[in-house]
């Protein structure tokens, strides 16, 4: 996953509509055939989709699947929520303040009681719920935590860290060892790397999602104060990364972060499971594990993702019960094995079997559909790339009180 800054003129949004608005227009049936489009937002996991249409098709020859994987994928579907051309079933983030407003505008079939639910991990669906009604059924969830050189720390004699102490002394002794601890991208380009680091910091420093959301957008404007014992916490671990990154990285990019880790130039790189393929194609020479973010008592480690592939139905389809069937069909070990086997990412169907599979990941993907996995915290904000930018800046030049600031100017246009 990785998040980017999109500006785009209304002028070019009223060209895409344009050009859209029909997309997702259905042939006519044909010996009693139905068709249905499935809009997808993972590009990367075309393959793997494909064969999964061509089973389900199999399965089910009156109804067929157009397949919508385009660029953009994201501007294209709000461009198309906006012009009423929804796709029956829709790959959605549902943490995203977008699917929230949509929910809630009935854009979206209520799935609450569906009997393909029960498939899933208990909780998985609920933790997305907008008003107690569920709109999105989450498939697979990303996390986020800290890939290490599992040959290097055996070497060193090093494990990971079960509290934040021994995170602060792991990384001391990798600066004994003449090594650079973190591979960093700290560039405003790339600043969405430290995402899961300053939100963990403080889901951990204030006890969960709830408490963290409560000192960031729920308390009161200009509520966020360098004086707070919560705010020193997190500035605390804020400050571990500065000055122990690699060479140069305050000018590096996420590739740039990638290369140094998989060359053995730091140890650490503070990045989530999306990483792996990227991390994997520069054939690094060292065994590749992850650990969850620690918590400032042993056991109280968390991580933090969401949804990946999550689907939706669309309010207005009009072909309810083949969109009902192909979501359906989804949640089944025949289609999510295909789907988890390819993706590595953690999945809330049951049945898949994920046992010995990705162990690179495995420190923090055992987490992810639990109490130790928390959701981005984004999903109560109304945005999320200025909190990247303000993270970075912190971390390339500490000043706690500049952070205040900013964490108030960002949060408080939230605030009522």
């Amino acid at each position: 996953m990785k998040a980017k800054k999109l500006v785009i003129s209304g002028l070019v949004l009223v060209g895409l509509t344009s050009v859209l608005i029909g997309c997702g227009k259905k042939e006519k049936p044909k010996n009693g055939e139905v068709e249905i489009e499935f809009f997808s937002q993972k590009k990367e996991m075309q393959a793997p989709l494909d064969t999964i249409i061509k089973d389900f098709e199999k399965e089910n020859p009156k109804i067929k699947v157009k397949f919508t994987n385009v660029p953009d994928a994201g501007t294209v579907l709000k461009t198309r929520i906006a012009s009423n051309d929804i796709p029956d079933v829709i790959n959605v983030f549902p943490q995203n303040a977008d699917f929230q407003e949509w929910a809630k505008a009935d854009i979206f079939e209520d799935l609450t009681g569906k009997d393909y639910l029960n498939r899933l991990k208990a909780g998985a669906a609920e933790a997305y719920a907008i008003n107690d009604k569920i709109y999105s059924v989450p498939l697979t969830s990303n996390a986020w935590g800290f890939y290490y050189n599992d040959t290097k720390f055996k070497e060193f004699g090093l494990t990971p860290p079960k509290d934040w102490t021994e995170f602060e002394k792991l990384v001391s002794t990798i600066k004994e060892k003449g090594k650079d601890p973190f591979a960093l991208s700290l560039t405003q380009a790339d600043a969405w790397t430290l995402n899961g680091y300053h939100q963990l910091a403080w889901a951990t420093v204030t006890g969960g999602f709830k408490a963290a959301n409560d000192a960031l957008v729920r308390s009161p404007k200009d509520g966020i104060k360098t004086n707070k014992a919560a705010f020193k916490k997190v500035t605390h671990e804020l400050d571990l990364l500065h000055g122990n990154g690699q060479k140069n990285a305050n000018g590096a990019t996420y590739d740039d972060a990638i290369a140094a880790f998989s060359k053995e130039n730091a140890l650490i790189l503070p990045n989530g499971t999306w990483a792996l393929p990227a991390i994997k194609n520069q054939k690094p020479k060292f065994d590749i594990k992850m650990f969850a973010y620690p918590g400032q008592n042993e056991g109280d480690d968390l991580t933090v993702g969401a949804a990946d592939l999550a689907l939706s139905i669309s309010k207005t389809s009009e072909q309810k019960e083949a969109a009902e069937k192909f979501v359906d069909y989804m949640t089944t070990k025949q289609a999510m094995q295909k789907y988890y086997d390819v993706d590595g990412s953690p999945t809330s169907v049951i049945d898949v079997d994920t046992k010995g599979k990705f162990p690179e990941t495995e420190g923090v993907t055992q987490y992810v559909f639990t109490e130790h996995q928390i959701i981005w915290l984004q999903k109560d904000w109304k945005s999320e790339e200025d909190f990247h930018s303000l993270t970075v800046e912190y971390v390339n030049d500490p000043n706690p009180k500049e952070l205040a600031n900013n964490l108030n100017a960002f949060f408080n246009v939230m605030k009522k």
